[in-house]
């Protein structure tokens, strides 16, 4: 798996410093080393959020479970993870997902659709309930009772719960990378803002 894979992309600015393992504190030492246990580096937010070290390890613990060891699919995950940083306009977030979109084997036009603001065409009825499940709390801060149930009927209470930590966590990281100014490279495909 590449760098950009496992972490992101390389940050280009940021309005804090990042953390810088050599320079870090003791606390932000051993916070830096269970981060980046389960994720191969500590980059993006984490990086900025080891200001408060015991803070960004309970994220990153967090993440790791919604991300990787979650009973959803990774495309489900995925999709509901780009929608988010579409509609909180994170470009960082945007990066690092779009390309594990793609890997997860996202369609191309769904994830155009998303960047675009439009209701991605090309999506399977699981991946369209996901997009709207994730559109609706992000747009209208709610969902439907129909959206709700159909959801739940899919993936069992359990694995709705799941999803909505899914929307929630990524809703924290780009506000993080947001107020925090947190951007990837020049050259990176950014959303339209």
């Amino acid at each position: 798996m590449s760098d950009q894979a496992k972490s992101g992309p390389a940050v280009a600015r940021a309005r804090v410093p990042l953390v810088e393992r050599e320079k870090a504190t003791p606390a932000q030492q051993a916070a830096w080393d269970k981060i980046s246990q389960s994720r191969g580096r500590v980059a993006g937010p984490f990086a900025a959020l080891l200001h408060s070290p015991e803070l960004a390890a309970r994220i990153a613990a967090t993440g790791h479970y919604v991300r990787f060891d979650g009973p959803l699919p990774q495309t489900v995950r995925e999709i509901a993870i780009i929608t988010v940083a579409r509609a909180l306009d994170a470009q960082y977030e945007w990066v690092a997902h779009a390309v594990l979109a793609r890997k997860a084997g996202v369609r191309e036009e769904a994830i155009t659709a998303i960047r675009e603001r439009k209701a991605p065409a090309g999506l399977t009825a699981e991946e369209a309930q996901v997009w709207g499940y994730a559109d609706g709390l992000m747009r209208q801060h709610r969902v439907s009772d129909k959206d709700f149930a159909a959801l739940q009927a899919r993936f069992g209470l359990e694995g709705l719960v799941d999803l909505t930590a899914v929307v929630g966590y990524y809703a924290m990281i780009a506000c993080a990378l947001n107020a925090f100014g947190i951007e990837p490279t020049p050259g990176e495909p950014l959303l339209p803002v």
